[in-house]
């Protein structure tokens, strides 16, 4: 390694998301480490899997998974971007390191009860050191909270409706992090300022999406991030979210595979829970999904806000949700090394760096449309 640390490690970086951060970091030329528990499988992932790989500054690190040695990996580095989950069981070692090294923190979850636990456990900490804590920063959670600071704009506006969609499958990582967090944990939404625990076995929800005829079929997935966020904002009192892939078979065999592994689980403890899980995650999904095609990988994120007087609606149509991901990561790596998070601390994506930024960026890399924001009385 040479003498100088790069300045942003990309900790999970042979995996899915992780290759496409690397990307998009190539792209802003910024240099980087490629960090995670195979030098081998890091190596092959960046000649194999990230193109213009040859034009970037970058090093592959193998590190092992413990706060010591990640401490050491992450001290003299100002960003990092972590990958790896679910994040409720491996993320505390990688938190506990950038707040012993000094480093910005951000990742890609949509586990509700890590926010949670970040908010609690670790935002203070962070604020106190001027760094950011800033978890599910990825299309999943990015792209509808930017609709949803569009929306309130319009002053009195209260009352958040999001629906999240995209076209694809969910990756390795995504498919056990699914499992694990539904055997595990549970999922609310936001009503007057309080977390309500969503009724678990409600089955599937019908959606009317922007854009088509059809309903769609969608799902709490785990309450999603945006509960955690608006509950700090003081304009925002209620906040649901329901989501899905546009590909029906797969929605409808979700709910049988989370109630089949819930019960195949049923007493273990949670090591060996976890174990099972990850075992039956293998069995939905245990290979890489191939590179996304914006013809068939679309997403879109439709949020409707309201008051007692006042409505808004907000669409963002865009494709390939990894990249959207791999993007955010990116950009957030490059505006925190050349100014300080709008807020330190627990803070999501649109409060760190404004959502009008994120927006932006997302648009330069043809990864979204033009919002279609309509706003009544």
């Amino acid at each position: 390694m040479s003498s100088k640390k790069k300045p942003v490690i990309v900790y999970g970086a042979s995996g899915y998301t992780g290759r496409l951060v690397c990307e998009y970091l190539r792209e802003y030329h910024i240099p980087f480490i490629a960090a995670g528990r195979s030098a081998e499988k890091l190596e092959a992932a960046m000649k194999s899997n990230v193109p213009g790989i040859e034009t970037a500054d970058y090093e592959v690190v193998e590190v092992a998974h413990t706060v010591e040695a990640l401490t050491e990996l992450f001290t003299g580095a100002s960003v990092v971007l972590n990958t790896v989950g679910p994040f409720a069981k491996f993320g505390p070692e990688v938190v506990d390191a950038c707040l012993a090294a000094g480093c910005h923190y951000t990742d890609t979850t949509g586990e509700q009860d890590w926010l949670i636990t970040l908010d609690q456990k670790y935002g203070a900490k962070f604020a106190a050191a001027g760094l950011l804590l800033s978890p599910g920063l990825a299309q999943m959670y990015t792209t509808g909270e930017i609709a949803a600071q569009l929306c309130l704009e319009t002053p009195g506006l209260d009352t958040l409706d999001i629906a999240v969609f995209w076209g694809g499958s969910p990756t390795i990582a995504s498919t056990q992090t699914i499992l694990v967090n539904a055997a595990t944990s549970k999922a609310f939404y936001l009503e007057q300022n309080q977390y309500v625990e969503w009724q678990p076995d409600a089955g599937l929800y019908h959606l009317s999406i922007p854009g088509q005829h059809e309903a769609a079929l969608a799902l709490p997935w785990g309450g999603t991030s945006h509960p955690v966020w608006f509950k700090r904002d003081p304009r925002v009192a209620n906040v649901k979210v329901l989501g899905g892939v546009f590909n029906k078979p797969l929605m409808l065999g979700v709910p049988q595979i989370v109630a089949a592994a819930l019960k195949a689980t049923e007493g273990m403890n949670d090591e060996d829970r976890y174990a099972a899980l990850a075992q039956t995650a293998a069995g939905v999904m245990n290979t890489m999904p191939p590179r996304e095609n914006p013809r068939i990988n679309k997403s879109v994120d439709s949020v409707h806000a309201s008051g007692p007087l006042g409505r808004a609606h907000c669409v963002i149509f865009g494709n390939c949700n990894y990249k959207q991901t791999g993007l955010l990561q990116a950009y957030a790596a490059a505006s925190l090394l050349q100014q300080a998070p709008r807020r330190a601390g627990f803070a999501s994506g649109c409060q760190a760096f404004g959502h009008r930024e994120l927006l932006g960026a997302l648009r330069s890399f043809g990864l979204v449309q033009e919002p279609v924001l309509t706003r009544m009385g």
